[in-house]
């Protein structure tokens, strides 16, 4: 099975994902395109609103998966 080392390397990375996120949390207010770029689904009704981040939402997993193939070898 996996080693005490792999779950450490596991938890560090863990880490460094849940700091990154936090930041980009933080920092969500100042970067404008955030949740606003085309493709991104709002539907506006009387007392409803429904709000879909798709290209957000791709662009991130996006990131995400170039940040973990980057340090995966």
């Amino acid at each position: 099975m996996f080693g005490l080392g792999a779950l450490g390397k596991l938890l560090v990375l863990l880490g460094v994902f849940i700091i990154l996120m936090g930041l980009l949390l933080m920092a969500g207010d100042k970067i404008p395109w955030i949740g606003k770029l085309p493709g991104d689904i709002v539907i506006k009704k009387e007392k409803f609103t429904f709000y879909f981040p798709l290209t957000t939402s791709i662009l991130i997993s996006l990131l995400i998966t170039l940040f973990f193939a980057l340090f995966r070898k």
